[in-house]
């Protein structure tokens, strides 16, 4: 049987800018080689190796389940696990299909950012509010778990430390269901990588918009 079609990217097939047709008087060209599409998805790690011109490597992201993520106010990046697909602004087709992509909208674990923000202000960001926490603190968490015993000083930094602090709301809304919204700034299939960044602030209302627009078609 004929051996299948190469990839090509030459312009060869290509009408010319009159509109008529070139005559082609070359074979394919290794230099001119393209690849199928990576489509990564979201599940258990699955990288491969790919040679590429020069002796360069690309990593085949086939399937990935985790990634860094930065939470970019906070300045606080934290290896997370990447739950579902949300949004994609190319085809709806990626999201029914869970495929990652370069600014692919995420669902991501809020867990790592939690410890973190209660390890640095002492708040707990799933109960609502600021002095909610807190009243919490002396029920429910305490029969759960031992408070770890906190010197003066440590609790005089923490208080001065929530005192400046400002959190978006729409965020701190997030930390209660335990999902985050992010968006994927690597590209999967390139890199083998799944890294990026928690929405906030105007971006996060503008996708947040298009999830509500998508609820009710």
């Amino acid at each position: 049987p004929p051996a299948a079609m190469g990839i090509s990217r030459a312009p060869r097939h290509k009408h010319r800018a009159t509109g008529g047709r070139r005559n082609i008087h070359q074979k394919k060209r290794k230099y001119e080689m393209g690849r199928p599409s990576a489509l990564c998805k979201l599940g258990a790690k699955r990288v491969r190796p790919v040679r590429c011109r020069g002796g360069n490597m690309k990593y085949r992201g086939l399937r990935i389940d985790a990634g860094n993520f930065a939470w970019g106010s906070e300045n606080c990046t934290k290896k997370v696990r990447i739950m579902d697909v949300v949004y994609n602004s190319t085809s709806n087709e990626f999201v029914r299909t869970k495929t990652l992509t370069k600014n692919s909208i995420v669902q991501i674990d809020a867990q790592p950012y939690l410890h973190w923000y209660m390890k640095k202000f002492g708040v707990d960001l799933r109960k609502k509010g600021k002095k909610g926490a807190k009243d919490a603190k002396d029920g429910k968490e305490a029969k759960e778990e031992p408070e770890e015993k906190k010197s003066r000083h440590v609790i005089f930094k923490l208080k001065a430390r929530e005192a400046k602090q400002k959190m978006d709301p729409a965020v701190e809304e997030q930390f209660q269901s335990g999902r985050l919204l992010a968006s994927i700034a690597s590209r999967p299939g390139q890199s083998g990588r799944c890294d990026g960044y928690v929405l906030e602030g105007e971006e996060l209302t503008f996708y947040k918009r298009k999830l509500e627009k998508k609820k009710k078609q």
